[in-house]
């Protein structure tokens, strides 16, 4: 009997090792911290306008996995070239002056090792923000098939940029307080990036954001954390807040409202009275993604939600043109 047990205690104490050490290797980064936050130069052909409108652009640009984006089927690698041609192609007719993309991949081994960043920072945008949020080697999210949790997960958000960047900052937010120790050692962290885009000998601050999508007690945190933030620039520079809020433009109780009843704040591309949705790009349903702007310092030209990007995302990017007063 005691022989039994003896075993019975080795075994389990195998299993335990077995996946404290899978636990460890999983959660373990794949690079160097220090390489989460910082701006990247190129030197590709690029041309700038000179009639002094500008545009902006965010992108929730999903990985370029389409409406597989958390969904539990295989993802080709067909799948993410098309997609990537379609991105490009459109970029390149859009032709912003800046790119605010979020959950973007570098290298990663589910969207197939490609540098999604640097196949758009082609198009000419020299100055890129990146913030890497998501470095593992085991994402075991969505559920199924499991072939596709094991891989270096390399991901974030990117500013892109025709226009010299400065002052760059990678904020990481608050996460959610309750959940359990496995899922967040797994788990993104949420970012809000924030740089000077220096624009006729201007500086304008761009925040560029992607808040908490399942917990909305740690999004509300999140959110009055970035207001403040956006409100502490607002005054001394032409200020842009933009990204994906997962905060719906319908639901009154959405944190969002706060924002939409701020005086001096403009919302691009927006009606209060029929809002137009952003997500998900195969059923629209919500709108979840904007712009904001300081009025005082920016003045409105034009703006649209891109759904010439079609499917490429289960988001719609969203465009703004505007003039510095």
């Amino acid at each position: 009997m005691k022989s039994i047990f003896r075993i019975a205690v080795r075994f389990l104490l195998v299993v335990i090792g077995v996946f404290a050490t899978f636990f460890f290797w999983a959660s373990s980064p794949t690079m160097d911290e220090a390489e989460y936050a910082k701006i990247i130069t190129h030197e590709y052909d690029t041309t700038l306008d000179t009639d002094s409108v500008y545009s902006i652009v965010t992108y929730n640009i999903g990985y370029l996995s389409g409406m597989t984006n958390n969904r539990a089927i295989a993802k080709p690698k067909e799948l993410f070239e098309g997609n990537l041609k379609k991105v490009v192609a459109e970029v390149k007719k859009v032709n912003p002056d800046i790119l605010a993309f979020q959950e973007i991949d570098y290298n990663a081994a589910r969207s197939y090792e490609v540098n999604q960043e640097e196949e758009i920072a082609k198009l000419g945008y020299n100055y890129v923000a990146r913030g890497v949020n998501w470095d593992e080697h085991y994402v075991p999210y969505p559920y199924w098939p499991p072939s596709m949790h094991f891989g270096k997960i390399v991901s974030g958000q990117s500013i892109l940029s025709k226009y010299e960047l400065k002052d760059y900052q990678r904020i990481v937010l608050e996460r959610v307080a309750d959940s359990p120790f496995y899922r967040d050692a797994l788990y993104l962290d949420r970012l809000v990036q924030v740089v000077k885009v220096v624009v006729e000998g201007k500086e304008v601050v761009v925040i560029n954001l992607h808040l908490e999508a399942f917990d909305k007690a740690t999004r509300v945190r999140q959110f009055e954390y970035v207001l403040n933030l956006f409100n502490s620039y607002k005054t001394a520079y032409p200020t842009i807040l933009l990204g994906d809020f997962n905060s719906k433009a319908r639901d009154n109780e959405a944190i969002i409202k706060k924002i939409f009843s701020m005086e001096d704040v403009g919302n691009a591309a927006f009606s209060s009275e029929n809002p137009e949705n952003t997500f998900d790009t195969k059923d629209p349903v919500e709108r979840i993604d904007y712009i904001f702007y300081t009025e005082n310092s920016i003045e409105y030209i034009d703006g649209k939600v891109l759904n010439e990007f079609g499917e490429a995302s289960d988001h719609y990017p969203i465009e703004m043109k505007f003039k510095l007063k």
